[in-house]
């Protein structure tokens, strides 16, 4: 994967190649796209969502000074068929909770938002990376998340309003854990403002934490997925039992070692040709397979034309 060629980060960061150099994993920085930062996801959007009823557990999330609210303060059961069902977000009560303080955050919209999942489907692409979209909304003088660290690069769409951000150095190596840092936190290397139609990029493992300053804060915030250990481990076994013929039940103990053997010797074959880089791709491409595909829309009027024989 080259950043320098991935065109549509052009959008977000001006000149892929500068970011690429100056930038990618190396140091957070503030940029300021000619027109505003593009965003697939608005605030009109935000309302549109809440508006429907629809979204349900675990999209939504409700935060305050403490960390998570009770899901019973944001969400509401709905009755169908005479049947109620919990974990509906309530518009009303988020909107109250936002007023008081809280943040609000709304998860994968790149999951149950067309024109997101799209605009991520190409840029995960270019990247050979999953990217995920989360939304923030955050009233002035409140916490959208305590000092923590993300196992992703993140770059921030100001949407609306603004907000006050700190970024801490980042790790010296793989000895670390995402989410909340505790402690003495390590050398500051950015105080900034990120303001409406701005995008800030915040690297792998770099600590952070933000305030909403000016008016409502909202920013969309597009996750950089990178494989782990975990997924090189899968892909490793994934490719080495490719195509093993695997007996069911061997009868004796003979019958067992010669399974061992044979399962021993085909995987020998199906990695002694095998490079780090050919495992690193495949992780990768399980990782984006998972993500959801834009597809074409299915059309139930279409099928029944089809049905009916009428155009």
């Amino acid at each position: 994967m080259n950043i320098a060629h991935a065109t549509t980060l052009s959008r977000w960061v001006g000149d892929p190649a500068a970011f690429a150099a100056d930038h990618w994993r190396r140091r957070p920085g503030v940029f300021t796209p000619g027109g505003g930062a593009a965003s697939p996801f608005t605030l009109a959007d935000v309302d549109e969502a809440l508006a429907t009823g629809f979204l349900h557990e675990p999209y939504v999330e409700m935060t305050g000074p403490e960390g998570p609210l009770p899901a019973d303060t944001y969400f509401s059961a709905r009755s169908v068929n005479h049947t109620s069902y919990a974990g509906f977000a309530d518009q009303e009560k988020i909107r109250a909770l936002i007023g008081r303080g809280a943040t609000l955050l709304m998860r994968r919209v790149d999951q149950w938002h067309g024109p997101t999942r799209e605009l991520l489907a190409v840029l995960s692409a270019e990247l050979r990376r999953p990217v995920e979209a989360f939304c923030f909304v955050t009233p002035a003088g409140a916490h959208g998340a305590p000092l923590h660290r993300d196992d992703a690069d993140v770059l921030v769409l100001q949407l609306g309003g603004s907000k006050d951000w700190r970024i801490y150095e980042g790790p010296a190596d793989g000895d670390w854990q995402e989410g909340r840092v505790e402690g003495e936190p390590p050398a500051e290397v950015l105080r900034t403002t990120v303001r409406a139609g701005e995008v800030l990029y915040v690297p792998r493992g770099f600590p952070h934490e933000a305030v909403g300053s000016g008016g409502l804060s909202a920013h969309l915030s597009l996750t950089i997925r990178e494989v782990h250990k975990g997924d090189l481990f899968r892909s490793l076994q994934r490719l080495s039992a490719k195509a093993m013929e695997v007996e069911a039940r061997p009868l004796d103990e003979a019958a067992l070692l010669a399974a061992a053997t044979a399962m021993l010797d085909h995987v020998g074959k199906a990695v002694a040709d095998l490079t780090p880089q050919d495992l690193v791709d495949h992780a990768r491409r399980s990782r984006l397979a998972a993500l959801p595909s834009p597809g074409v829309p299915v059309s139930l009027s279409d099928l029944g034309a089809e049905h009916t024989g009428h155009p």
